[in-house]
Formats: C-alpha cells, sequence, structure tokens
C-alpha cells in the first residue's frame, strides 16, 4: 500500500489502527493505561483530542493537528510533524508490548489510517461512531459501559485533557450529545468518509 499523504497542520483527522494480522494490541488494563499516557506524551504537543476509543485489537481518535510550531510542551521538539509523532507513539508502545510479552516483530498494521475530517456532519456522527464500537462489535452491551472511551470524560465534570466544551459545542449542549449517542450510527451514515477504515 503507498504511503498516505502526511498529516497537515490544523486539520481534523480520524486517525486509527489495529494489530498487525488482527492481534490484540491491548492485553490487559494496564495495557490500555500505558497506551494513553504515551499519547498524551507524544500527542498532546502536536494534536487536539475531540474523542477516543481503545478497543482490544484497534483504536480510533478524533484530533485536530496544532499551527505549525505550537507546542505545550517545552521538551518536545517544535520540528515533530503530527504524522512523525503518531509514529513515535506506536513505536515506543510496540517496543513496550514487545519487551512485556515476550513478541518480537510488528505489533501494528502500516501505515496508520487517517481520514481528513470536512464537515460539521461528519464531525459529529464520528464521535458517536468512536464511541459507539465497543457495542457494535459486541465487546460489551451497552457502549457507555466501556471504560477505555472519552465519552465519560465528555459526560463528566472532572478534568480532562479533551477539548469537552468545544466538543459538546458540536452538539449544542450535553443533552444533545447524549441523546446523539442514543441513536445508533451505523457504517452506512459514514461509510463514504471512512475510507480504508476497518471499523
Amino acid at each position: 500500500m503507498p504511503n498516505p499523504p502526511a498529516l497537515r497542520y490544523g486539520a481534523y483527522y480520524h486517525i486509527y489502527n489495529r494489530g498487525n494480522n488482527r492481534e490484540n494490541i491491548f492485553i490487559e488494563a494496564r495495557n490500555y493505561r500505558y497506551f494513553l499516557r504515551l499519547y498524551a506524551k507524544y500527542i498532546l504537543p502536536v494534536a487536539d483530542t475531540f474523542a477516543y476509543c481503545l478497543l482490544k485489537n484497534h483504536f480510533h481518535f478524533l484530533v485536530r493537528t496544532k499551527t505549525f510550531g505550537v507546542s505545550e510542551t517545552p521538551k518536545v521538539s517544535r520540528t515533530v510533524s503530527p504524522s512523525q509523532a503518531f509514529s513515535n507513539l506506536f513505536n515506543a508502545y510496540a517496543k513496550a508490548i514487545n519487551k512485556a510479552y515476550q513478541r518480537t516483530g510488528s505489533l501494528f498494521e502500516r501505515p496508520f489510517g487517517r481520514v481528513e475530517v470536512t464537515s460539521d456532519a461528519h464531525f459529529i456522527h464520528l464521535i458517536a461512531y468512536i464511541h459507539q464500537n465497543p457495542q457494535k462489535h459486541g465487546l460489551i452491551e451497552d457502549f457507555r459501559d466501556w471504560p477505555y472511551s472519552s465519552y465519560h470524560a465528555l459526560t463528566s465534570a472532572r478534568p480532562t485533557r479533551l477539548l469537552r466544551e468545544e466538543t459538546l459545542a458540536w452538539f449544542g449542549n450535553q443533552g444533545h450529545f447524549e441523546t446523539f449517542h442514543s441513536e445508533s450510527v451505523g457504517v452506512t451514515q459514514i461509510e463514504a468518509l471512512l475510507g480504508d477504515n476497518f471499523d
């Protein structure tokens, strides 16, 4: 597969990836937490995050890359591009998993998936789609009970690094956000916008 275009600065993206050969990338609860810590280290300096969901063998993020030269973490080089930051995240996590579970070789498929989000409808449907993914895959009966997504952080008052207020504003308010999520967002509603996605 040819390499996709590099992530542009100041653009919205659906970022996704899965385990090589559909292998699980999260084996136990601590793996999810470690991945999110690495995400904060590598991605927060180069992108804002609206929503995410981590599943056993894949994940989804909705992000907006920051404008060129903006970095909230002085220790992170301002020359690291968003594409390189995601690659660094995946490499760091893969090395940790390989060491912890005595495995070798690639953990993730390459290249990682990315689809630019260019409309309001795409944005709001994608957020609900991301959150509903665990239920869609039969991992849980109600997606609201899945512990490894941004749904609870977006609907609570606890501190978060997500752009909670901005995300909820796209739906009007928190009540509309929750109502929208109560309706099933099927692939057919956004499949033209998912690109080469494996959902």
